[in-house]
């Protein structure tokens, strides 16, 4: 009878997926293939890169912090623009928040009402970008600028600025897609969609690194932001999951090709292909709503 390397008096069930020692039942600890004994288990926790907060002062993170900014600077105009800091808004906001189509009805005068068509399916494409740099208020810019903070930092170092600047974008645009699919007569606000692709990216990094992404944390984020995402009230749906989905396999792709090419600029001018392709799909989804409107 085979014996546990670690308990003399107990038989193995199986051998470590690691070092091939054989391990009963209580030394087996649950890999991605097979089992691992406790001292292997700890040898990958030691060598395993974790993402914490007192890893984020290794290098400064000018893209994430420049991001940052411009989305402050976004909410201060609309502010200025007749905004507010609880619930957003002013003209800014309104010439540049996403829709696929809708119709704006102003009244000038006793007899005199302005009707002007508002949205990407009217040639207004800039919407698709200018939507993810604006917030309903400034809890919501909040919120969406910690989480850019704490995981674009991690990825930034991780890709390098212009890789990382562009799965951003990319990630936004995948947003906008899924909101122009879902609620393309929505007027729809928030960094959420890059955001929440940024996670997703996350996840797959570490997951390639051979990080649990339960016990490093991130794994419970992108949980606890999903279940969210369905039970508030007033949230993109459509914006946040079709993010996600976008970050995960981008971010899947370009780390492949990180490791096959060997060259930094293939996965910059794939993320911006991506791009490309996601704004011709967003037209199309606002066209597809908006044609027998505009026919009618």
């Amino acid at each position: 009878m085979t014996t546990c390397y670690r308990h003399g008096d107990r038989s193995a069930g199986v051998s470590c997926q690691r070092c091939g020692r054989p391990i009963c039942p209580s030394c087996m600890t649950q890999a991605s293939v097979g089992f691992q004994c406790p001292e292997c288990v700890r040898a990958g926790r030691r060598t395993s890169p974790v993402m914490r907060l007192r890893d984020l002062g290794g290098g400064r993170p000018v893209v994430t912090e420049a991001l940052i900014a411009v989305n402050v600077l976004a909410l201060i105009a609309c502010l200025a623009t007749g905004g507010s800091l609880g619930g957003g808004g002013g003209t800014l906001s309104q010439k540049g928040f996403l829709l696929g189509y809708g119709v704006d009805y102003t009244q000038l005068g006793p007899n005199r009402l302005r009707v002007e068509e508002l949205g990407v399916a009217v040639g207004q494409w800039y919407r698709i970008f200018t939507g993810g740099f604006l917030h309903s208020g400034v809890v919501h810019l909040g919120m969406n600028m910690l989480l850019l903070y704490l995981i674009g930092s991690q990825l930034e170092r991780l890709l390098g600025r212009a890789r990382y600047l562009s799965l951003y974008i990319a990630c936004l645009v995948a947003g906008s897609f899924g909101v122009l699919l879902v609620s393309p007569t929505t007027p729809t606000v928030g960094a959420s969609g890059a955001v929440f692709g940024l996670m997703g990216a996350a996840v797959v990094a570490q997951r390639r690194a051979g990080i649990d992404v339960w016990r490093n944390g991130i794994g419970g984020l992108v949980l606890i932001n999903v279940l969210l995402t369905f039970a508030t009230p007033g949230i993109s749906r459509g914006a946040h999951m079709a993010g996600l989905v976008g970050g995960v396999a981008i971010g899947a792709l370009v780390l492949a090709l990180d490791r096959a090419v060997k060259q930094p600029w293939v996965g910059t001018v794939v993320c911006t292909a991506i791009t490309i392709t996601l704004v011709a799909g967003c037209i199309w989804a606002a066209n597809s709503y908006a044609d027998p409107i505009l026919s009618f």
